[in-house]
């Protein structure tokens, strides 16, 4: 069953595999990437049937051993494979829905469980792989030689721009993390931050940043469900939160968005988007690393957004820099391999090292791109030209704008 799979799906590449009790089969044409593994027992039978679960669950318990090249070399040769297949059609479309709103309803019981089943690991995990600031989300790689705690700050002054902050405006950070983006937007622009999170560790780090920091009396950060913030705030960030919120929520989450802006507010929603329309969270993704989580299409965003009354003053869609992101973090991640494993156990790190590689390869040959939507409630409230962003990215990144908070009235 999966010889004849093989047959038919790797065209590009060489592909080694050795089952269990038999000999080595080889696939493709010879040419790169060129890989070999082993299955031992019991798997290829899974991988065949189910390979979206079982090629994860078979790396982590060493049921698909790596004999040439690494993982994300087996994930190249499958990514230089792929072809898109047909559109889903009704029947499917119909089962899809059914299991995002069952996979997905995400009260707020639901909503903290799953947060803490990825969120309220140890801080001293993704200290290891991530930046400085410690920012879990897409890096903007205005040059391709940039560090990735510079490409972390241009996207941190890439959304600020976006958001026409002055000092001493009220803003709130939907998913504040470990408080990076807040304490940027208190630090540098002046701005009152409130950020809420539903993850007791980063909760606990980015109030004891605010204070280390001497911004703690404008940066606060709670441990609250977005559907309990009271505002009003003049403006709304939020960056890499919407793919927890759930499909079924979408149009009370923009809807919350709107009560929450005074009139002339302004929010930027940053989100994972996936380019083929509306379907359904990875598998093995969503058992063993996301529970609840789901990537949206942009059409999903824009009925939600339509029916909660807001304008949409900009849309930015970027494709490769997650993937460039998520190669920084791979390459972080192995190089701390022994450490992690201290931390937690060897099959933690290949379950992390599948994650890396598989969301990666999601966004350098599959259909993820990141969404950045900029909203307002009034028609007027952003200029009618795009220039004040790139002026503003600019001047701060040169080092001619804000570069520390202005005198609040």
């Amino acid at each position: 069953m999966l010889h004849s799979m093989l047959s038919r799906f790797v065209r590009v590449g060489r592909l080694t595999v050795t089952e269990h009790g038999r000999p080595p089969r080889t696939y493709g044409d010879g040419g790169w990437p060129q890989v070999a593994v082993r299955i031992a027992k019991g798997w290829s039978r899974p991988i065949a049937l189910n390979p979206d679960m079982a090629l994860g669950e078979a790396y982590m318990e060493g049921g698909l051993v790596m004999e040439q090249g690494s993982l994300w070399d087996l994930c190249e040769l499958i990514g230089r494979n792929f072809v898109d297949g047909p559109p889903p059609g009704p029947l499917k479309r119909s089962l899809n829905r059914l299991r995002r709103t069952l996979q997905q309803w995400n009260d707020r019981h639901a909503a903290r469980r799953n947060v803490a089943h990825h969120y309220d690991l140890s801080a001293e995990l993704y200290r290891r792989f991530l930046d400085q600031d410690m920012q879990y989300s897409c890096a903007y790689f205005v040059r391709p030689d940039m560090s990735l705690d510079e490409a972390q700050l241009a996207k941190k002054v890439h959304i600020a721009s976006k958001l026409l902050i002055a000092p001493g405006m009220s803003v709130l950070d939907i998913g504040c993390g470990w408080g990076g983006m807040g304490l940027e937007l208190a630090g540098r622009y002046g701005a009152q931050v409130t950020g809420v999170t539903l993850s007791q560790e980063q909760l606990a780090i980015a109030n004891a940043r605010a204070r280390a920091a001497n911004l703690d009396h404008r940066a606060r950060f709670t441990l609250t469900d977005y559907r309990d913030v009271t505002g009003p705030f003049d403006r709304i960030v939020s960056v890499g939160m919407f793919e927890h919120v759930g499909a079924p929520n979408f149009r009370a989450y923009f809807q919350q968005v709107s009560r929450l802006l005074t009139d002339d507010g302004v929010a930027l929603i940053h989100s994972i988007g996936r380019r083929t329309g509306p379907g359904i969270t990875q598998p093995w993704i969503a058992k063993y690393i996301f529970p609840g989580g789901y990537i949206p299409a942009l059409s999903e965003m824009t009925a939600a957004i339509e029916d909660a009354g807001l304008w949409i003053t900009d849309i930015e869609i970027k494709r490769l820099h997650y993937a460039d992101t998520l190669k920084a973090w791979r390459e972080r991640f192995l190089a701390q391999w022994d450490d992690i494993a201290a931390l937690y156990d060897e099959r933690f790190c290949r379950m992390w090292e599948v994650y890396l590689a598989l969301s990666e390869l999601s966004f350098r040959y599959g259909a993820n791109m990141i969404i950045q939507v900029q909203l307002a409630k009034r028609i007027g409230a952003t200029p009618v030209t795009r220039d004040y962003m790139l002026d503003s990215e600019r001047a701060t990144l040169s080092g001619t704008g804000r570069s520390k908070p202005r005198s609040v009235a």
